[in-house]
């Protein structure tokens, strides 16, 4: 059994905070506790604007807390973000995601990522077997 208490993460085990542009991102579960998936609390600065493309991931979110939108680069689609909703990134879709208020999200990536990794430049994480811990 793996528990765990995010505010230890924080306070003690800052190799499992990571920060890139207007984001932190508290990595709960990592591909080393061997769960087949990664879990993870991220924050996205109010105001700020992401664009992403999990190339390599599979990724689903719910958001906790904050409003925002989520549009879907190949269809335009535009959908509201809000405590409740969740998307999932089944087709490795590229997409926007916009923070009106800081939000507050609950992330799982398959597969799992290391704990390092930050967005490229085209918006993915590099692929797991590339990756460099």
């Amino acid at each position: 059994m793996i528990v765990r208490d995010f505010e230890d993460i924080v306070k003690n085990q800052r190799n499992r905070v990571v920060s890139d542009a207007q984001w932190t991102s508290v990595r709960m579960l990592l591909a080393e506790d061997g769960m087949g998936f990664s879990f993870h609390i991220t924050f996205l600065d109010a105001g700020s604007e992401h664009t992403f493309e999990y190339k390599n991931h599979f990724e689903s979110v719910y958001c906790l807390q904050g409003t925002g939108s989520i549009t879907d680069l190949a269809t335009g689609d535009t959908h509201d973000i809000r405590p409740g909703v969740m998307y999932a990134l089944d087709k490795h879709d590229r997409h926007i995601l916009r923070a009106k208020d800081e939000l507050v999200m609950a992330c799982c990536f398959n597969p799992p990522v290391t704990g390092t990794e930050v967005h490229r430049q085209d918006g993915s994480y590099a692929a797991p077997e590339s990756v460099e811990a």
